[in-house]
């Protein structure tokens, strides 16, 4: 004890006697002895102690206080919420106004017994502990952020939305008014922040606000986490800032120890690194592991405590700073604001990209997880490519085509009991659009490894429509099943009769009739219809919305189950002379009088095309990389092909022509890779609606590469490459379609001009 307390210093000194007179009727009337914790820098902090028992006193500095700054009723408030519910904090015993007792008003909780490690590094624990206990750290942040505002009655506890704005302002202000020269770094940090405010800034949950590794109080021996202390600085807002600030002495330059415990955590054995943290964090709080703008509150927690460091500074010019080194820390503010410039200008792809290792980099769990893929489809899914081959051969004239194999539903059992099902959505997975990225170009090595895995189109679209859109009724009645593999799912939304390119043309018609919906038309290229176990139809048609003034508000999305009276599979329809039936074939599918329940709209009349624009930017995503996986794999055959065929005397990638056509192809493959990883990057940092211009761009060049290497690889197989006894010919039916598919190229294309010249225009006027 010795080691964290010292003596009362002569500026914090009070009447202990009349302490002691004020507890006998509060608490007890034993005698007092009291010690000042030398740790902390804001509120004076004092061990209280009496033969029986041991309490801690936080008081208010003596003395001229900036404006808004320690507030210990508001730590005795959230104190006294967080107990009641379970959570690890001292328990707070009782609050003093009466500024006559100790000279400023102050709160008593119970002294709680346990370790405090005051330098994040952890010399002398070894490194399995220094994992665990920094584990143990995020876990418990992790739940404070998961608890429920309502329950804790702490509904008006801070002002919620717009966190992130607040902040920024508050600790200008707060820097401004202790400031003691002018600083230049700090002037641009401040400036930097209130321009690059996160697009989201309405997360809102109880935060800390100074969640440190040294403001925990761990178990004597276990990696547990006892009580979490110093609420001072607590309120509601943005979670991410919470964590951001415990991940901020990750990015600490070697030699930077302005503040002793926060030295670099760089190299230090034992210590998670910042993805294995985020990734522990995410999948505690059941979210997706990703953290939009990162480097934005990386910056914003450096510039806090650049302002915290600046207010210590200020307390020991007038005298009653609460540590003896307060005077150190006027040397603190200015490398603190380089080292969060230096986070901002190292960001590679804008404000969301703080992370040091690589662009594009997974999680921890991310990783882990697409390694589990690798080794199911090496050991499970690849040797049985030829079964299943056998089967739709061996099928292909009767109706059994159109059933999964047996051998294909063994493997949907497997993956589900080693937990890689569901892997597209990250709200069930906890995997983020860019982790899945991954894992949906190694299952495009092969044809019917998506099912596998509970990842097939149309399935996975209609899942996230149901999930983000579908009411309660909807999700148990279909999404349950659909997320279980035990139903199938096809879209039902272009048509025969009209340029369906322009999805505005649809004729297929609804209107309410009493309690039920009527619907009327037809539907072709509805993927997968044809599975027996297709067992609802998600079909977009025009009606259901009064509002003929907007040509995207007059359809609707609506469910249909497909053994309703007047639903008829018509035909399938071949792509390239091949029905597809692996895929479930792609069936016209006509609706005569097809009556439905009102209940079976999705979202509400005339939201269509806002559900189709919600819908259609993870399916494109998952499909352009599974392109990538399906160009990877064209362009090994066409190296072994290359290295084992001769013409004219040499082997065939001896020709220079075909030598170049290997390295196009790895180009291209790699450029598509980038933009795609790039689109998955923007879908997890600023949602579908701002990322559609990155959606349309991989849209068109993921199908333009995949059919540029398959084509290579035909061309160097000759006839074999357009028989049979190769996947090329499929391969490149494939991937053509995928030109068509989901909009043309040419739709595509004009929408990324639009939006070019849209932000192009919008850089002009910034300018002006």
């Amino acid at each position: 004890m010795d080691e964290l307390t010292t003596p009362v210093r002569q500026q914090h000194k009070f009447d202990v006697g009349r302490l002691q007179r004020y507890l006998s009727v509060k608490l007890s009337s034993e005698t007092l002895t009291v010690r000042q914790y030398s740790a902390g820098q804001s509120n004076p902090t004092f061990l209280i102690q009496t033969p029986t028992r041991s309490y801690v006193l936080r008081k208010k500095p003596p003395g001229e206080l900036l404006p808004g700054a320690h507030k210990v009723d508001r730590e005795y408030l959230v104190q006294k919420a967080l107990f009641a519910a379970g959570f690890p904090v001292p328990q707070p015993l009782l609050h003093c106004t009466d500024v006559e007792v100790i000279g400023t008003e102050f709160y008593l909780m119970e002294h709680v017994k346990g370790r405090i490690f005051r330098d994040l590094r952890l010399p002398g624990v070894s490194p399995a502990e220094r994992a665990a206990l920094y584990v143990a750290a995020v876990e418990v942040l992790a739940k404070l952020h998961s608890l429920d505002l309502a329950s804790l009655n702490l509904e008006g506890y801070g002002r919620g939305p717009g966190y992130c704005k607040r902040q920024v302002s508050t600790w200008t202000k707060q820097y401004t008014a202790a400031a003691h020269r002018d600083i230049p770094a700090m002037n641009e940090l401040s400036d930097w922040l209130i321009k690059n405010l996160p697009a989201n800034d309405n997360g809102v949950t109880l935060v800390h606000g100074d969640f440190r590794l040294d403001n925990l109080i761990f178990h004597p021996t276990e990696a547990r986490v006892m009580a979490v202390l110093d609420w001072e600085l607590s309120t509601t807002g943005q979670p991410l800032a919470d964590l951001a600030y415990f991940l901020m002495p990750h990015y600490w330059p070697r030699g930077l120890n302005v503040v002793s415990t926060m030295g670099s955590l760089k190299g230090i054995e034992g210590i998670p690194t910042v993805g294995d943290l985020i990734s522990i964090y995410c999948r505690c709080r059941g979210i997706p592991a990703a953290l939009p703008q990162l480097n934005f509150y990386l910056a914003l927690s450096v510039f806090k405590m650049a302002g915290i460091a600046q207010g210590i500074y200020a307390r020991h010019l007038l005298g009653n700073a609460s540590a003896p080194n307060a005077a150190q820390f006027s040397q603190c503010v200015e490398p603190l604001a380089k080292v969060a410039l230096q986070l901002v200008r190292r960001s590679l792809t804008g404000p969301a990209a703080a992370e040091e290792h690589s662009l594009f980099l997974q999680t921890a769990e991310g990783q882990a997880v697409l390694q589990q893929v690798k080794d199911f489809m090496r050991q499970c899914v690849l040797p049985a490519q030829e079964e299943v081959a056998e089967y739709y051969s061996k099928h292909a004239q009767s109706s059994q085509r159109w059933h999964t194999p047996q051998i294909i539903e063994d493997l949907k059992v497997k993956a589900r009991e080693a937990g890689l099902w569901n892997l597209f959505l990250p709200a069930v997975s906890g995997l983020s659009q860019l982790d899945y990225a991954y894992i949906a170009e190694e299952t495009g090595r092969c044809f019917f490894a998506p099912e596998v895995f509970n990842c097939q189109a149309p399935d996975t679209g209609n899942m996230e429509v149901l999930h983000m859109f579908g009411s309660e009724e909807q999700k148990k009645k279909w999404l349950e099943p659909l997320l279980r593999g035990e139903i199938r799912s096809c879209f039902c939304m272009t048509e025969p009769d009209v340029a369906s390119s322009d999805a505005t043309n649809m004729e297929c018609t609804l209107h309410r009739d009493e309690d039920s919906y009527v619907i009327n038309g037809k539907k072709w290229w509805s993927s997968g219809a044809g599975n027996p176990q297709c067992r609802v139809a998600i079909v977009m048609c025009r009606g259901g919305s009064q509002d003929v003034s907007s040509r995207h508000g007059q359809h609707s999305m609506i469910l249909v189950p497909m053994d309703t009276p007047g639903v008829k599979l018509v035909r399938p329809l071949t792509v390239f002379g091949q029905d597809d039936a692996i895929h479930g074939g792609h069936f016209e599918v006509h609706f005569e009088n097809v009556r439905v329940p009102v209940s079976n709209i999705i979202l509400g009349e005339g939201r269509g095309f806002e559900i189709a624009q919600g819908r259609l930017g993870p399916g494109r995503l998952h499909h352009c990389m599974r392109a990538v996986g399906l160009a990877e794999l064209a362009l090994e055959l066409l190296c072994q092909r290359a290295a084992t065929r001769r013409t004219f005397g040499k082997k065939l990638y001896q020709h220079e022509v075909v030598a170049h056509w290997v390295a196009e192809c790895r180009l291209m493959i790699e450029q598509t890779r980038l933009l795609t990883l790039h689109a998955a990057h923007a879908l997890d940092t600023v949602g579908s609606r701002a990322a559609r211009k990155q959606i349309a761009m991989i849209k068109v060049a993921a199908a333009r590469m995949a059919c540029k290497v398959v084509d290579c690889a035909i061309q160097v197989y000759g006839g074999a490459g357009v028989s049979q006894d190769f996947p090329l010919a499929q391969m490149y039916s494939y991937v053509r379609t995928l030109r068509i598919a989901d909009g043309p190229d040419e739709v595509h294309l004009s929408s990324i001009a639009l939006l070019e010249l849209r932000d192009q225009l919008k850089k002009a006027q910034a300018k002006l």
